[in-house]
């Protein structure tokens, strides 16, 4: 078959053999992220950290809050984790879930997949510029409205951007300093409160005839603790993939379990206050009465901190999302272009930029809500894709494999999902109408970039599979 109509084919795969992904655009070779820095990118890609928990003690009580986040990760981060890990070291190639829908179904969700999670991943970010300002803003009330909290929130997207731009090791290492310096001072904070806790503040339901709003306290949780499978789309930067990425996602796992509960439960235990003032930005206020004004400077600081690992592991994501989706023939090839200087994908980091700046000034709740909902869709459709897989492809080579058949995978999910719906059903109509237009955008996009390969306006990438020997189907 001729190379401009092997693009439908071209990502199928035998039941019976192994795929090793290659990409076509990056023609030198670069420094892989090793363990280390991978464990902290994807720590920020999912948490970075407490702040932007507080909103959970607001709209259910200090009970609630403290049960979600001890629950959650187990109907929710594991099997993220377990599903990510498993598909991640069996297709170890940029694009991540963009190949995993691929494989399972076809191009056509492929790419609908890789725009769900693209605009997801852009609203999410958007969202730490915002996190950032609420935080600095108690410290300098200058950047708490009008003009110079705008010129406040670009110039963090800007630099941010750029350190991105500068590479993706740095980036990891970055990651890695920003990680320790910003949770040492919750660690920090958590000890000084341990003698003020008092236990019985914990199991308080919230003020009598408080009213809780379901939509805001899963809205908060679901946001602290998602976007696990956003890495994956960084397995062809990952040295030795295959081992790497299930070390680094156990590791995640509890580091982000560890950096939620500890100041959480301290927190609560040792400030009373009205669960309304439980808002985003409110542990500097906690830090203030637990040791004072110095206190409340340094958690500051490290929440700046934090907002610019948050938002190069999110950017990061997006970007190499791109370049993968791009080999894969889903984009014009320019998307995969690299920066001469650094080797990154700077058309990507571009056009990440340019929409996280426009989106950053919407509402702080909105920017959340609406990245949940295109991530529960995505998920969705990652997670029958991660089905599909186990009985299309059962002898797929998986150097980590979920320890479970069928059924019992088919009920792992399950689980989730019904969340996944949940967080849909509850949103606003702004929500609705804003992830309408982009799920409608996506499917446009497919049919608008098949109409530009067959007319030849862009040039597309045509991969070449190589595959490994045949391997023995499991029983």
């Amino acid at each position: 078959m001729a190379a401009a109509e092997a693009k439908p084919e071209s990502m199928a795969v035998s039941s019976q053999i192994s795929p090793v992904t290659t990409t076509t655009t990056n023609t030198k070779s670069s420094k892989k992220l090793t363990l280390i820095p991978l464990i902290f990118i994807i720590y920020f890609a999912v948490s970075g950290g407490p702040s932007g928990a507080e909103p959970a003690v607001k709209a259910a009580g200090p009970l609630l809050t403290i049960l979600g986040f001890l629950i959650f990760p187990f109907i929710w981060c594991i099997t993220e984790a377990l599903v990510t890990a498993e598909l991640s070291t069996a297709f170890p190639g940029n694009g991540g879930f963009v190949i995993w829908a691929d494989q399972a179904f076809g191009p056509f969700w492929g790419s609908l997949m890789g725009t769900l999670k693209f605009f997801s991943v852009v609203a999410n970010i958007a969202a730490f510029p915002v996190m950032c300002m609420d935080y600095l803003d108690k410290l300098f009330p200058v950047f708490s409205s009008g003009l110079p909290r705008k010129l406040a929130l670009l110039g963090f997207t800007l630099l941010c951007s750029f350190l991105n731009y500068s590479g993706l090791v740095i980036v990891g290492y970055t990651a890695v300093v920003v990680g320790v310096i910003s949770l040492f001072p919750f660690i920090l904070m958590s000890l000084i409160a341990v003698p003020k806790i008092h236990p019985l503040r914990w199991v308080s339901l919230g003020k009598k005839g408080m009213k809780r709003d379901w939509n805001l306290y899963f809205n908060t949780l679901f946001w602290n603790l998602n976007f696990w499978d956003s890495v994956s789309t960084l397995a062809g930067e990952v040295e030795k993939p295959q081992k790497t990425f299930p070390q680094a996602l156990f590791c995640a796992v509890i580091l982000t379990c560890f950096s939620y509960l500890v100041p959480i439960l301290t927190t609560i235990g040792a400030v009373s206050v009205d669960e309304s003032e439980w808002v985003s930005g409110f542990f500097a206020n906690a830090a203030a009465m637990v040791s004072g004004k110095w206190l409340q400077i340094v958690v500051e600081i490290s929440v700046v901190l934090s907002s610019i690992g948050l938002f190069e592991a999110q950017l990061s994501s997006c970007v190499y999302q791109l370049v993968g989706m791009a080999d894969l023939g889903f984009l014009p090839q320019f998307f995969a272009v690299r920066s001469k200087w650094f080797d990154t994908p700077w058309v990507g980091i571009l056009l990440a930029t340019v929409i996280t700046v426009a989106a950053s000034f919407m509402d702080f709740t909105d920017i959340v809500a609406s990245a949940n909902f295109l991530y529960s869709l995505g998920m969705l459709l990652e997670f029958a894709a991660f089905l599909w897989l186990r009985r299309k492809l059962p002898a797929l080579r998986r150097p980590y494999r979920v320890p479970m058949r069928l059924p019992g995978l088919i009920i792992l999910c399950l689980v989730p999902s019904g969340f996944l719906i949940l967080i849909m059903a509850i949103a606003t109509k702004i929500v609705f109408l804003f992830c309408g237009m982009v799920t409608v955008f996506g499917i446009g996009l497919y049919f608008l970039m098949k109409f530009c390969q067959k007319n030849r306006w862009f040039k597309f990438s045509h991969v070449t599979q190589y595959w490994e020997e045949p391997m023995t189907t499991y029983s």
